[in-house]
């Protein structure tokens, strides 16, 4: 956790927790100074001839010391709020853009729930820690310390005293800390587990109506709500305890102390008596500081361990490597631009045993619209993934413009490329920050977004809108229908004016005369670009320049929609589960 945070520190930091140091030591300095003062004022009372003006002075001493204090640690829970704030936007900022960094195969390690977690939950108590807990840090050992040198030498019934004390405090703590830890380990498996099945249950709200689920969600919900609740409150009665045990200690010990002085006082000359007394007051004093500075890192060590746990969750994701990395850059060719092509590709997922594609070669050249058709499972989206790398080939090579993907830098290979995912995504905004996706360097204008709706078959919805373009669009896209959203997704893509574009399955939940006037409309505009198209429908793929149809990872038929007809067994049928005979003649 300590290694998470220092790597957080910038220089600036760095010197404000210096500068804490120093005002955490001028803090205990005066503190430590208070029981001096506090002895003085005894002897001063207890001693004939001494003047008033003499207290005062040593009492005036004694209130600059306590005033000086008190600003001191105004000025140091200042400093590390503002450090703590600091630390936590970078750690969060790291953690997001590791998150982006992901392929699909370590994003699929992590889950949304458990991610989101520990980018708000597990951030917060780490930021809670170094609020509270760093101070108390760095004053507790110094304040300890300081406080035995300045008792050093007086009694040992006093010392010994306060030494079983200290024992009892940390003894009672480790007892405690090492029950909760596993504990507070469990809590935020939990936590992860409740935000799952919040968001499955916000996420298919609709879902969970059609079929009267409403109660089954709720037991599932109250199962998770209650194992969460028990076990948070086994680990905070557990750490209640501490609370009576250092009042107890914290009362028990100035008694002790007290009640060894009577006996030393009875015992001594009567010209001892008034120095027994007056270390009497000042011990009880520095013991009571003492106390406090192991009450201090009782504190800590009550943060410390949902802080560590939650630092080693945070380090998980920020330690995992991206399996997809950064080429070197290329340098293309004005006559390979468009061009694309599979050499020998095989793939098959982190930790899996069997292929999911198998030895596929083929080559989409520029302007041709190829179309990948198959059963569910077939790989259909796994190969056009290979193209954008969400995923790198296990074997062979996938070459964009002639070269290998593996060796460009991402944001030139995706700049190349407008992909449109099976499910259609859009972000709380509205239609034009949607369709307009992107860095600021890199939006298209609005004459290209209007182009981009036109093509798409949106302006007739989107011109009814209140706002048109500016029309709001909530998170998800709950208040357009699945094809006004499937439509404004393939508008984005359009907008980038491409020289590939990618539709995985992306017509699905268009009817058949949108769909049509989409691709005749893509025909017409797009004539120099690249297209490949996943699709269930014949009548989406039958005017394309190649098909290829996909069984169990291995391509069994390429060619026109009349050619496979008569060649690919495998085509056919799924041909005929859509059309009739006579239907797919006059196709």
């Amino acid at each position: 956790m300590f290694k998470l945070i220092c790597r957080q520190l910038n220089k600036k930091q760095w010197l404000s927790m210096l500068l804490i140091v120093g005002l955490v030591m001028l803090q205990v300095w005066l503190e430590l100074e208070i029981p001096d003062y506090m002895s003085e004022i005894t002897v001063l009372i207890q001693t004939e001839g001494k003047m008033i003006s003499e207290i005062l002075l040593a009492g005036g001493k004694m209130l600059v010391c306590a005033i000086t204090s008190a600003i001191c640690a105004i000025i140091v829970g200042y400093i590390v709020a503002k450090v703590s704030a600091g630390v936590s936007k970078k750690i969060r900022s790291e953690l997001f853009n590791k998150v982006q960094s992901f392929s699909s195969n370590e994003i699929k390690n992590f889950s949304t729930a458990s991610l989101i977690t520990r980018s708000t939950n597990d951030i917060t108590q780490i930021q809670m820690f170094i609020v509270m807990g760093l101070s108390a840090l760095i004053k507790a050992p110094i304040m300890a310390i300081w406080a035995i040198v300045k008792i050093s030498g007086k009694s040992y019934q006093w010392s010994i005293a306060t030494a079983v004390a200290v024992i009892v405090l940390i003894l009672s703590v480790i007892t405690i800390i090492s029950f909760v830890l596993p504990r507070f380990r469990k809590m935020q498996t939990l936590t992860d587990n409740i935000n799952r099945i919040t968001r499955e249950n916000l996420t298919g709200l609709r879902v969970v109506r059609a079929y009267n689920a409403e109660e089954y969600q709720k037991n599932k919900f109250e199962t998770a709500n209650a194992e969460l609740t028990n076990t948070n409150l086994t680990a905070h009665r557990a750490m209640s305890l501490l609370s009576p045990l250092m009042n107890a200690v914290m009362s028990g010990l100035p008694l002790a102390i007290y009640w060894i002085g009577a006996f030393l006082i009875n015992s001594a000359f009567t010209p001892d008596k008034l120095t027994i007394f007056s270390d009497m007051v000042v011990f009880s004093s520095y013991a009571v500081q003492i106390v406090m500075s192991f009450m201090l890192l009782v504190i800590v060590f009550i943060m410390l361990p949902r802080a560590s746990v939650s630092a080693r969750r945070i380090n998980e994701v920020l330690n995992t490597k991206s399996s997809i990395q950064d080429g070197e850059g290329v340098i293309i060719e004005s006559n390979e631009q468009g061009k694309i092509e599979f050499k020998n590709v095989s793939f098959k997922y982190q930790d899996a045993d069997e292929y999911v594609l198998k030895d596929i070669n083929f080559k989409c050249n520029k302007g041709e619209v190829v179309a990948f058709i198959g059963s569910t499972g077939s790989g259909k989206s796994t190969l056009i993934n290979l193209v954008p790398r969400f995923y790198d080939a296990s074997d062979g090579e996938v070459l964009v413009d002639g070269k290998n993907v593996k060796d460009f830098k991402l944001k030139d290979l995706r700049d190349r490329i407008g992909y449109v995912s099976q499910r259609a995504v859009l972000f709380s905004g509205t239609v034009l920050s949607n369709v307009a996706l992107g860095g600021e360097d890199e939006k298209p204008d609005e004459e290209d977004i209007h182009k981009a709706i036109e093509i798409s078959q949106s302006s007739d919805f989107v011109s009814k809108m209140d706002k048109g373009i500016n029309s709001h669009i909530s998170q998800g896209g709950k208040n357009v229908s699945g094809g006004q959203k499937q439509r404004l997704s393939i508008a984005r893509a359009l907008a980038k004016n491409p020289e590939i574009m990618i539709f995985d399955d992306s017509f699905s939940a268009l009817d058949y005369k949108t769909d049509k006037a989409l691709r005749s409309a893509l025909n017409k505009e797009f004539e120099g670009t690249t297209i490949m198209i996943v699709a269930q429908r014949i009548g989406t793929i039958k005017d394309a320049d190649k098909i290829i149809v996909l069984d169990e990872g291995n391509i069994v038929g390429t060619g026109k929609h009349e050619e496979l007809l008569r060649s690919c067994p495998v085509y056919k049928e799924i041909a005929l589960s859509q059309l009739s005979e006579e239907e797919l003649k006059n196709a």
